[in-house]
């Protein structure tokens, strides 16, 4: 079979830029620290409420040993639960988050937050918040009617406000 020399040029030089952008982004991604989900956690979304960890006393933000913080949500129709949460700046926060009905995405503005919430699994992302004020919580994958209304507002606080509010049982539960 032959082909034309201009044909191997063009071939070759679109391969090049193929191979060119996956260098790239890989590269970014390494450079940045950015990695594909890897906590897979199942969970039964239609006993979420009996769960030892998802049931609605649970949820919220809760300080680890460590000092870290846990948070753990639920998306559902149309919603995520708690609506309001307060948290500290500059501490490690692991987000833990549940569906109660059908894909959601999250998605924080200004923040490296964003994932998939699939039933029946739970997803899991860790990060800090370097500056205080309200962050919306946004749903981006469509599930509804009622997807435009589904939101949560986290206002991050510093440490010391966040441990006197916490004094005063203010800043574990949304």
């Amino acid at each position: 079979m032959h082909i034309d020399k201009l044909e191997k040029n063009w071939a070759g030089i679109s391969l090049g830029i193929a191979g060119l952008f996956v260098t790239v982004i890989l590269g970014s991604a390494f450079l940045h620290g950015i990695h594909a989900p890897s906590n897979v956690e199942t969970i039964d979304s239609a006993k979420l409420h009996l769960s030892a960890e998802f049931a609605e006393d649970k949820l919220g933000a809760h300080r680890n040993a460590n000092g870290s913080i846990t948070v753990r949500m639920v998306a559902g129709r149309y919603g995520f639960y708690p609506k309001e949460l307060t948290l500290p700046a500059e501490t490690e926060i692991t987000f833990r988050w549940v569906s109660l009905d059908v894909i959601h995405g999250v998605h924080m503005p200004m923040t490296n937050m964003s994932t998939m919430i699939v039933p029946g699994y739970v997803a899991q992302v860790s990060t800090a918040f370097h500056h205080a004020g309200d962050y919306p919580v946004l749903c981006n994958e469509y599930c509804g009617m009622g997807h435009a209304h589904m939101w949560s507002n986290i206002k991050v606080v510093s440490k010391a406000q966040w441990e006197a509010l916490n004094k005063q049982g203010g800043a574990n539960h949304g």
